[in-house]
């Protein structure tokens, strides 16, 4: 399913306009950027949580000259399901 197949299922599933569910959706994807941005994290309970990860620095290999290389720490979008959303999945 792709986004604008998303919002025709949200739309029909509230009864609401095409353009109204695209806006949720919207609202919704930015709204949980900036929180994760924030260093905070989102929690929908039955849903799952969306977090952030620090990654360490590490020492790599670039495959094609197998020089060794520093990859810098990093921060990583992680996403956490929740316990009703999986046993949903595995009726």
């Amino acid at each position: 399913m792709n986004k604008a197949e998303l919002v025709v299922a949200m739309a029909d599933k509230a009864g609401i306009s095409k353009k109204d569910a695209e806006k949720a959706l919207v609202a919704f994807v930015d709204t949980v950027i900036d929180t994760l941005k924030a260093d905070d994290k989102v929690s929908l309970v039955g849903f799952g949580t969306f977090e952030v990860r620090e990654r360490a620095a590490r020492k790599g290999m670039n495959p094609r000259t197998k020089e060794m290389i520093d990859i810098p720490a990093s921060k990583a979008p992680a996403f956490k399901v929740g316990k009703a959303f999986k046993d949903a999945l595995n009726d």
